[in-house]
């Protein structure tokens, strides 16, 4: 997992809704687990995590179905999405 401090309001509070988004579907948590090796109960310690807004949102970007999934559900574009990534990137958040 990248460091991507946040401090970021607009992207934390993105990053939780893309959490709530990926535990309401069995099939997007274990795709996160696989992917990152974690254990469901490693979600709650992880979340606290200052990194944790750049995780989310990057299992979320790794799959284009997934993108534009959480973009509807969100009522956003995807490149809403990929611009707060962006500026966790950028160290702008």
């Amino acid at each position: 997992m990248r460091k991507t401090p946040s401090g970021d309001p607009e992207a934390e509070a993105l990053a939780i809704r893309a959490l709530a988004f990926v535990a309401a579907d069995d099939s997007l948590v274990a795709a996160l687990m696989e992917a990152s090796g974690m254990a469901p109960g490693d979600l709650r310690r992880i979340a606290a995590q200052p990194e944790f807004p750049g995780f989310i949102l990057d299992f979320l970007l790794a799959e284009d179905r997934r993108l534009l999934d959480f973009a509807a559900a969100e009522g956003l574009v995807p490149e809403a999405v990929i611009r707060v990534r962006a500026r966790l990137e950028d160290g702008r958040a």
